[in-house]
């Protein structure tokens, strides 16, 4: 096999042809600039991932020309259901009387192999020239100031350098971009993997995305479209050093553990490999460096219990462009404090619209780890419908994370929830998930 012919330069270099690539790649050719896109692998491919696009995240495939192409393959998701591991519930839809109102009163559950290709191939439509196969070996830097400058590319005819104005890392929760800057940081809490695989003829599953907490991890069940259902199971990594290389009989054994979800495994067929990733509570120092920026989980991935993943690498490609387009002019006229100055307003752009996302996420995660937590905002949540609604709107990016965050509501919660735990609270032991 013959590599495509890499150019010698190019104004934007994306490394990574997921959605942050591809919608980076594509947003940077709509503003006019000459972009290369490589991944090292070759689509379509599978990737390991909760496969749920949010109401929002379908305004910018809209904008991307990809959102039909994709909803004719892709299952509709209308909402969400949490089971706690009490037996209590959290339901709630995205059609709601809280007034919040989506680009899409429903999201997208489709499989990465789809997703991508289809995000790849509108980069391509729009200019940007694709390289498959391609695995980056390394930053290239300028030795006096330090300043990326480019990669180094490894394909099948061999190493080769490209230089670039920019380097955008959308190479994902293990970016080799953002690990050769120096920006790579990984939190001690919560530690966890996540193994995914497909199966067909899961019974009882609904046009609702479904998370089953348990005492020992979680487990996310959800309709990705022609009769295939996502299965994500989350666990703690210190329970992952149980997995012994079979991630597929780990994901068995879970199952088999919790009756209820077992029960509706009979007669399912699994169609995919297990396929595993993490740990997670990753996120960059900062997502950009002189001359690279980061964008997708690249630059941060907390836990994958919101489904949020898509969403942040769509929007995130979207705060990102218009920086880029900047940070490119600079470049080329030298001018190396206003590039600096542009990509610190990148990373505060990023900031106010990611903010209220990453306080939720550690809020979520944190009842998700205490199954006494859980219990008790399943209790609460179980009795007032319309604040699930609420939540399930910021899930769905459609719903500010304000409405969810602010004083009023968090007392509200947690005064409910501690009347709900107060008659059991000298018997609760709490265990750390």
């Amino acid at each position: 096999m013959t590599a495509p012919t890499l150019p010698r330069s190019t104004q934007v270099l994306v490394v990574g042809g997921g959605p942050a690539g591809s919608a980076t790649a594509w947003y940077c050719a709509r503003a006019g600039l000459d972009v290369l896109l490589v991944d090292r692998s070759h689509f379509p491919r599978a990737k390991p991932c909760a496969e749920y696009v949010s109401p929002e995240g379908a305004r910018i495939l809209a904008a991307m020309g990809a959102l039909e192409t994709l909803e004719a393959r892709a299952a509709a998701l209308t909402g969400m259901v949490v089971h706690a591991p009490s037996g209590d519930r959290i339901h709630g839809e995205f059609i709601a009387r809280h007034g919040f109102r989506g680009f899409r009163d429903r999201g997208l559950g489709v499989r990465r192999e789809i997703l991508d290709t289809v995000l790849v191939e509108r980069a391509r439509a729009t200019g940007v020239q694709v390289v498959e196969g391609a695995k980056v070996e390394d930053l290239v830097r300028d030795p006096s100031t330090g300043r990326t400058t480019g990669v180094r590319l490894r394909t099948v005819d061999g190493i080769s350098e490209v230089s670039a104005s920019l380097v955008i890392g959308a190479d994902g929760l293990r970016s080799i971009v953002a690990k050769r800057l120096g920006l790579t940081t990984i939190g001690r809490w919560p530690r966890r993997l996540a193994f995914v695989a497909h199966y067909r003829h899961v019974r009882d599953i609904s046009s609702l995305g479904e998370m089953h907490v348990g005492t020992n991890g979680y487990l996310g069940l959800a309709d990705v479209g022609d009769g295939i259902t996502n299965v994500a199971l989350v666990v703690p990594s210190r329970d992952a050093r149980n997995v012994n290389g079979d991630a597929e009989a780990f994901l068995t054994a879970w199952i088999a553990g919790h009756p209820d979800i077992a029960a509706r495994f009979v007669g399912a067929e699994r169609v995919s490999p297990v396929r595993a990733t993490g740990p997670f509570a990753s996120r960059a120092k900062r997502p950009w460096a002189a001359g690279a920026a980061l964008v997708g989980d690249a630059a941060d991935f907390y836990d994958p219990f919101t489904g949020e993943g898509i969403y942040a690498a769509l929007r995130g490609a979207e705060v990102l462009a218009p920086f880029a387009v900047n940070a490119v002019r600079c470049a080329e006229q030298r001018d190396l404090r206003g590039e600096r100055r542009t990509l610190r307003a990148y990373e505060a752009a990023r900031r106010d619209v990611f903010a209220g996302k990453w306080r939720v996420e550690r809020l979520i995660g944190t009842a998700v780890a205490f199954p006494a937590l859980i219990n008790g905002a399943a209790r609460v949540l179980g009795r007032d419908r319309a604040l699930a609604d609420l939540l399930i709107g910021v899930t769905g990016d459609f719903v500010p994370a304000s409405a969810i965050v602010a004083p009023r509501t968090i007392w509200r919660m947690v005064g409910a929830i501690a009347r709900s735990l107060a008659p059991s609270s000298t018997t609760t032991h709490v265990h750390r998930s």
